[in-house]
């Protein structure tokens, strides 16, 4: 299933049904390992617990680390809930702009370390 999703052109992906799907694996995985699923649930809670963030900006974040870790069911959820926060397309666009940005910023400076280790070896 993971080659399939992978091989997949990403411009058809149907996000409602990708949703529906992932909440259904998630479920099951809660069903199978509560502990674990209990524990990530509490530490998602725990990120909102302060209320320093407003529910749309943590979202743009979410959706920010979601782009950068390629995690195609945490865009899907973190796409939905920053439009339910209210997250125009521009606020998205600008968050996703941030994403592409550190990506870059991230292989630029790995790309120093990958050459040191080159130099030391």
């Amino acid at each position: 299933m993971i080659d399939k999703i992978q091989r997949e052109d990403p411009m058809e992906n149907n996000w409602n049904d990708r949703l529906g799907s992932l909440v259904k694996r998630v479920s099951a995985f809660a069903k199978a390992n509560a502990p674990v699923a209990g524990a990530f649930h509490n530490l998602e809670t725990a990120t909102r617990a302060s209320s320093v963030l407003d529910a749309k900006t943590h979202e743009l974040i979410s959706l920010a680390v979601a782009v950068t870790t390629r995690c195609d069911g945490c865009i899907a959820s973190h796409a939905r809930a920053a439009k339910k926060a209210g997250a125009s397309k521009e606020e998205i666009s600008a968050a996703l702009g941030t994403a592409i940005a550190l990506n870059a910023g991230a292989a630029y400076v790995y790309s120093s370390r990958a050459l040191e280790a080159f130099e030391q070896l």
